[in-house]
């Protein structure tokens, strides 16, 4: 009897079964329905697509944008904070990060960042974060800088403030060789040489600051390699190694998520007066105050009470910028500050340049890649509230044959004499009072920590390669062709035995017009001509040059020319050349 009533019920369907059917009922209606009805399931389905079409499209484009990079995660304030006032700041996140391409390609790329959020819901991160697996820069810098683009060089004014009560401001002014372009075109010069020509190199860690092997394949295909001195591998060796391309990203690396020094963050602050530099001492109290910035009020109401009593105001302003400032530089949270990221450009604070470019990075045959102050950019100009005009040497004139040496840097405190003076004052050479070319305190007032001119064995290589010290000449030496085959044979019609001209039967053509040739016409040619003065010829000399005439026939005593060269010249004659000068210039200057 319950068997029969059970069979009578209706069988109770699933809960699936139910949705299944709801389902088909709404989208396959039965025959007898109205015609909107037939339609609406696939209006609504469209209506549907649109939205998730549109909320995908505005998700993605949310999740492109650097306000989703910057504000989401927790760890990113520090690149934030930096990208905001950065040259990239209209620049997304993504142009860099995830690249240009198809979308696609876009959102498997963007699908590999799932490790991220990983490692934020599972705290799997240490700080601080560095990033990796970037595109690389032939994507994405060069998207929008053309590679093969000349640049010309450019000024760059760099702004100091002193320690001093007063905070004494001065510039160092640099004309930068920024170049580019390629070889084929005539250019492929300065800075951006680089990123053109192909410089291949290893670097023994994940930041890229000790790199000990270069090599560097020419525009003929010739390849040359570089090993520094203190190298723990061959080049063999080093050459079996993973090499990198050298990149825009190779220096540019902090360009968008940089974070100033304190120096560099307090001179620029006092450079726009948003800090007064009436303030005594604060340019130095500011870069050391760092987590005392409140207690600059009391510091200057105890050591300089009159000042601090007229002008708090500047002070409590000072207080609020440094506070804005090491809000901007330090980031506790993130365990960020200037100190944890290096940044490539410049030699300074990181080896940068140096990382190559040290001096002790050394081919086989024993050339370096050069450390030369005016190769990326101009010998630095220092002025200070003293000086009256500036002057930057804009290009490098005429050079010493041991000026194109690839030690020359390392060399030349070895290899200074007296001579340097011909083309440099030389006051207080090695000093940084800035009085003369070779007392700069932008070379000699830093201590270059990451230049390796103490590399072991860079000595040896160096004193090596110095020349040779050059033995006295008598003027004989020099004498022309007709002198020399004189003093060697008879000439036809002369005795045997006969002497050659003495030095006091010298003229221009009989040995004087030798000696110039040989020491003087370097710098004093027609091409060059420094100071206006040509000694090619008789007729330039005797015309003297920007200083009026140089030899005053008959009066060897105040002809300009023995005044210089007595004391110390670059083209130095020798004792015995000099004598043979002043003795032709007071016997009157003969020609014949």
């Amino acid at each position: 009897m319950t068997d029969q009533s059970e069979k009578g019920r209706p069988e109770k369907q699933g809960v699936f079964k139910r949705v299944g059917s709801g389902i088909r009922e709404f989208f396959l209606p039965s025959a007898n329905v109205s015609t909107a009805r037939r339609i609406l399931p696939y209006g609504l389905l469209g209506v549907v697509t649109l939205l998730l079409i549109t909320g995908g499209t505005y998700a993605w484009d949310y999740t492109n944008s650097p306000v989703f990079c910057g504000d989401t995660c927790h760890t990113m304030p520090p690149e934030y904070a930096a990208y905001q006032v950065s040259p990239h700041a209209r620049v997304n996140c993504v142009e860099c990060h995830i690249g240009r391409g198809f979308v696609a390609q876009r959102i498997t790329r963007k699908a590999g960042d799932i490790r991220h959020v990983t490692s934020t819901l599972f705290t799997t991160y240490e700080y601080p974060i560095y990033a990796d697996e970037m595109r690389p820069a032939r994507e994405t810098c060069e998207q929008c800088h053309y590679p093969a683009k000349f640049s010309d060089d450019s000024l760059r004014e760099v702004i100091h403030f002193g320690n001093d009560q007063s905070n004494s401001r001065s510039s160092t002014f640099l004309a930068m060789r920024t170049g580019g372009g390629t070889e084929r075109v005539g250019v492929g010069l300065g800075i951006h040489w680089h990123v053109e020509s192909e410089v291949f190199f290893v670097a023994t860690d994940d930041l890229e600051q000790d790199i000990p092997y270069v090599r560097v394949v020419q525009s003929d295909g010739t390849e040359t390699e570089y090993v520094a001195l203190d190298a723990p591998y061959s080049a063999e060796e080093y050459r079996a190694m993973p090499q990198e391309r050298m990149d825009c990203i190779t220096c540019h690396n902090r360009i968008s998520h940089n974070i100033m020094p304190p120096e560099d963050a307090v001179a620029r602050a006092l450079e726009r007066q948003q800090i007064s530099d009436d303030i005594p001492y604060i340019r130095v109290n500011a870069v050391n105050v760092r987590e005392a910035i409140q207690q600059l009020n009391d510091f200057y109401a105890e050591k300089f009470p009159e000042y601090y009593s007229e002008n708090s105001d500047q002070v409590e302003e000072a207080v609020e910028v440094l506070t804005s400032i090491y809000g901007e530089i330090q980031f506790r949270d993130q365990d960020i500050n200037w100190l944890t990221h290096p940044n490539n450009i410049g030699h300074k604070d990181w080896p940068g340049c140096f990382r190559c470019h040290d001096g002790q990075h050394v081919s086989g045959e024993g050339e370096a890649v050069r450390l030369e102050c005016n190769l990326c950019h101009s010998i630095p100009e220092v002025a200070t509230a003293t000086t009256i005009e500036p002057v930057l040497p804009l290009a490098t004139g005429n050079q010493p044959e041991s000026h194109f040496s690839t030690h020359w840097i390392a060399q030349h405190r070895f290899a200074f004499d007296q001579t340097c003076q011909a083309c440099h004052t030389v006051e207080n050479a090695g000093g940084t009072d800035n009085t003369s070319f070779c007392s700069n305190s932008a070379c000699h007032g830093t201590a270059w920590e990451y230049a390796g001119l103490d590399a072991p064995g860079l000595s040896d290589l160096i004193q090596a390669q110095m020349p040779a010290p050059e033995e006295p000449q008598v003027a004989e030496a020099e004498a022309p062709e007709e002198m020399a085959e004189a003093t060697e044979e008879p000439a036809a019609g002369e005795e045997a035995g006969e002497e050659a001209p003495a030095p006091d039967e010298a003229t221009w053509n009989d040995g004087v017009g030798a000696l110039f040739e040989a020491r003087c016409t370097q710098c004093h040619s027609e091409g060059i001509a420094t100071g206006q003065l040509v000694l090619a010829s008789y007729n330039a000399a005797m015309r003297g040059g920007a200083d009026g005439p140089v030899i005053l026939p008959g009066d060897a005593e105040d002809s300009l020319l023995v005044e210089v060269q007595s004391g110390n010249h670059f083209g130095q004659f020798t004792d015995e050349e000099l004598a043979v000068i002043i003795d032709w210039i007071d016997r009157g200057a003969p020609l014949n």
